[in-house]
């Protein structure tokens, strides 16, 4: 006797199985995804590159809940670039993270020094407001010489 599909069989064969996730691209390349710098175009000369990063989120290393946050990168090149792409994955790799605002502040300007070793460099995460409060945290290096 043949039985009729329920309705999650339905959706697993629509979706796949419920018991192995399938991890998607996007997924893959957060994960994988480090900063990548190239040379800059125009070395000796200091301007600016200004970079808005409108969707960070974390998590709160305290509730759990949701943080969301627009960053904002200053920064004047020396010898090296951040490029767009890596630097998008790399905020993303943050969605899943029990961090605080000012340690996830903090940590992106560490790795953005490391990476391209800037003249100057700002970074300012401007946080949503939760339970009626709003965090700006904003950190600055410059490099020795300058």
């Amino acid at each position: 006797m043949e039985t009729s599909p329920t309705t999650l069989d339905v959706l697993e064969s629509k979706l796949g199985s419920s018991s192995a996730p399938e991890t998607k691209y996007g997924e893959r390349e957060i994960t994988e995804g480090k900063l990548i710098t190239f040379p800059n175009p125009r070395p000796g000369r200091h301007y600016n590159i200004e970079i808005a990063l409108p969707e960070f989120t974390c998590k709160c290393p305290f509730s759990g809940y949701p943080d969301f946050a627009k960053i904002e990168v200053s920064y004047v090149p020396d010898g090296r670039v951040v490029e767009l792409k890596a630097l998008k994955l790399y905020i993303n790799s943050f969605r899943d993270r029990y961090i605080s605002h000012e340690e996830s502040i903090n940590e992106i300007l560490d790795d953005l020094v490391a990476a391209c070793d800037p003249i100057s460099i700002t970074v300012r995460g401007d946080f949503s407001p939760r339970g009626n409060v709003s965090t700006v945290v904003k950190v600055s290096h410059t490099k020795a010489g300058h």
